[in-house]
């Protein structure tokens, strides 16, 4: 009796059941080099895992693919997590991969290494472009968490430092899920706001996974984008973070970071009164040897050249200023004369200067127009004469012309 003829489809998911009842290609782990790397535009990853002689397809789905700290490249020995199945499609055999880490390094390292390197690339970490830290800051933010030990050492040491400084906490998460999120939001809103003059961002120290938030891509680019200084304080000195390299100013420690950003206010009070007494001292130090070297001079040739000197240009000016007033004399003389000239003229046509001689202005009888010919006058008519000391008001009698007058006597051709 002959077995019923499969098709290839019914083979393929047969052979599919088997692979995923089978208790070890369910939950294998492999090791090998990543070849043919290649992240789908759909989030999936694709690629192969080879040693000396084999190799086997692998797929990354998005959910598992999207969850990795680092990016995995051609080259990279890895070791993986998944299950072994086969694509009906094309009856191929291949591993889907739950989980990926790197061998023999650790993934958040290679994570680390990866960001560190575009940032870089970038011009982020450029200390061209790294903001001057205030040397007196009135308002300090401090962005970390509200129960850890790092926010009591800054407060402690700023107060103890400077009590005149404004403090403002902003509460965030330090890490698990959500606290990159929150540090990165913390820098905008307080950008946002204004009225800070520096922020401190930090925590106490941990483990690499614990100061992970720390080196989070959103972080590093909302520090660098941020307008008022940065000052990191994350974990202990030896702790580095992708957070230190974009930030403004790099602390060992969050009590560093206070000691940093606030000056000593006893610290400044020695100093300035150093400096005052130094001053002091260079002052009199200073008036003490000019007023040696100017009495020095006073018996010198050189000074008494130098008197001489101011008293003959002395003279030379109270010569300048005789000059100069005779000259002033002299002018006003000949303007005085041409004055006493211009008046003599002037009164030689005043017409009172004629009246004076004997003479009259005939006028009308309302002393409105002056009569210049007789012709314009007839018997009867009163007219008006002006004389010096005032007018006469007559009668035309008779009227002469001129050639009656001429051959009276009158007037002399």
């Amino acid at each position: 009796m002959r077995l019923r003829t499969l098709t290839v489809t019914e083979l393929n998911r047969y052979i599919k059941k088997l692979l995923t009842m089978d208790p070890i290609l369910n939950h294998v782990y492999l090791k090998g080099e990543i070849s043919n790397f290649k992240h789908h535009s759909s989030g999936h990853a694709y690629f192969s895992l080879k040693d000396e002689t084999s190799k086997v397809n692998c797929v990354f789905f998005r959910e598992n693919c999207s969850k990795l700290k680092f990016e995995p490249y051609n080259g990279l020995n890895v070791i993986v997590k998944g299950y072994v199945s086969i694509f009906e499609r094309d009856g191929q055999y291949q591993l889907y991969v739950m989980d990926m880490e790197p061998e023999g390094v650790g993934a958040l390292y290679i994570a680390f290494e990866q960001l560190k390197l575009k940032l870089e690339q970038e011009g982020i970490f450029d200390s061209a472009l790294k903001k001057k830290i205030p040397s007196f800051p009135k308002n300090v933010a401090v962005v970390t968490s509200p129960t850890g030990a790092a926010i009591q050492d800054i407060f402690s040491v700023i107060k103890r430092r400077n009590p005149n400084v404004n403090i403002l906490l902003y509460p965030v998460l330090v890490q698990g899920e959500g606290a990159a999120a929150q540090i990165a939001e913390a820098i905008e809103n307080l950008n946002h706001i204004g009225d800070t003059d520096v922020i401190i961002i930090g925590r106490g120290g941990g483990s690499i996974e614990e100061l992970w938030a720390f080196n989070e891509e959103i972080v590093a680019r909302s520090i660098y984008a941020s307008h008022i200084p940065i000052i990191s304080a994350i974990g202990h000195e030896t702790d580095y973070t992708i957070a230190d390299f974009a930030a403004d100013m790099r602390a060992p420690t969050p009590s560093a970071a206070a000691e940093m950003v606030v000056p000593n206010l006893i610290d400044i009070k020695q100093h300035m009164h150093m400096l005052y007494v130094r001053l002091n001292r260079s002052f009199k130090y200073t008036l003490n040897e000019k007023e040696s070297n100017l009495r020095g001079l006073s018996s010198q040739r050189a000074l008494q050249a130098v008197t001489t000197s101011i008293n003959e240009k002395s003279q030379f000016c109270d010569t300048l200023y005789k000059d100069i007033e005779n000259r002033m004399m002299n002018d006003l003389e000949k303007k005085k004369i041409n004055l006493e000239a211009m008046v003599y003229k002037l009164q030689a046509l005043n017409p009172l200067s004629t009246l004076r001689r004997g003479y009259a202005i005939a006028m009308d009888k309302d002393a409105h127009s002056v009569i210049h010919s007789a012709e314009k006058l007839n018997l009867g008519d009163n007219i008006c004469l002006i004389l010096e000391d005032g007018r006469l008001i007559c009668q035309v009698q008779g009227i002469k012309k001129g050639e009656d007058l001429l051959n009276e006597g009158f007037l002399k051709q």
